[in-house]
C-alpha cells in the first residue's frame, strides 16, 4: 500500500484525497484538485539518484534527485545547457502559491539556480523516468 496515497481504514483501502478548504478560495481549491487529477511526483518520496525527464511546453530538462530539495538539473540553452546544482523549490500556477518539492503536470517549476536566482519554467505538460545520464570524463 503506497502511504502517500491510501490510507487504512476498517478494513479498506481508502485514497487519501485532498478536501477543499473552507479558507481558501475557490480558485486554490480548484488548483490543489486539479493538481491530484494531473499527478506529478514528490521529490521526497523519489530515490536520491532517480532521473526525471520533465518536458515543458517550451523544453525538456533532465533532473537527477540529490535529496533534501537539491537536484541536478539540465535542459535549457542559457540557465542549465549542462548539469547544474539547483534547490527545488517546488511547482506553482503562476502565482506565490508554491506545492513545495513536488513537480506537477499543469504547473510550473521553480527552482533556485546559483547564478540565475529563482526560475520559473513554463507549464510541464509530462514528467517520466529517465535512464541515469552518463558521466563526463
Amino acid at each position: 500500500m503506497d502511504p502517500v496515497t491510501t490510507r487504512r481504514h476498517d478494513d479498506l483501502t481508502v485514497p487519501n484525497l485532498f478536501r477543499p478548504h473552507p479558507n481558501l478560495s475557490d480558485e486554490v481549491n480548484g488548483n490543489i484538485v486539479q493538481s491530484e487529477i494531473e499527478g506529478g511526483v514528490s521529490l521526497d518520496e523519489l530515490q536520491e539518484g532517480a532521473v526525471l525527464e520533465v518536458e515543458t511546453q517550451n523544453r525538456l530538462y533532465t533532473i537527477v534527485n540529490c535529496g533534501a530539495g537539491r537536484a541536478l538539473i539540465s535542459g535549457h540553452a542559457k540557465f542549465c545547457p549542462y548539469p547544474v546544482l539547483v534547490f527545488i523549490h517546488g511547482s506553482t500556477w503562476g502565482g506565490s502559491m508554491l506545492k513545495v518539492r513536488f513537480i506537477g503536470r499543469g504547473m510550473r517549476l521553480e527552482f533556485r539556480h546559483p547564478t540565475f536566482q529563482t526560475i520559473t519554467t513554463s507549464k510541464i505538460v509530462e514528467i517520466r523516468p529517465a535512464a541515469r545520464p552518463s558521466r563526463r570524463v
